[in-house]
């Protein structure tokens, strides 16, 4: 799996990180896993055809001593669709920017 994972964050960063995921993302249905929505304006081609598809999302995992975004665009609809595909750039670049984001609000020095 292609993914950006910040590992070796503390008892208390964990915590703090938990709360703004529940705070500004969608859970999921296991704990410690979230959906982060990607913008209508960054899907690609082929999931803008896909609106019966839609919602496209990233998944964020935060573990015991780590946080994982990865960087596959999943559909809330279809498990098995072409439209299911790795970030594009921008879409990347957008996971990227929402970890750095958090890790600044929430002063996470992992």
């Amino acid at each position: 799996m292609r993914q950006y994972m910040i590992d070796e964050i503390s008892f208390l960063e964990r915590d703090n990180l938990d709360s703004y995921l529940k705070r500004t993302l969608k859970p999921g249905g296991i704990e410690g896993v979230f959906f982060l929505g990607v913008p209508p304006d960054l899907l690609g081609a082929e999931q803008q055809g896909h609106e019966d598809c839609e919602p496209f999302y990233f998944t964020v995992v935060l573990e015991q001593n780590s946080i994982r975004f990865e960087l596959l665009v999943r559909s809330a609809a279809n498990m098995h669709c072409s439209c299911i595909a790795w970030a594009t750039p921008a879409q990347r670049q957008f996971v990227l920017d929402f970890a750095d984001r958090m890790l600044t609000e929430e002063m996470i020095r992992a």
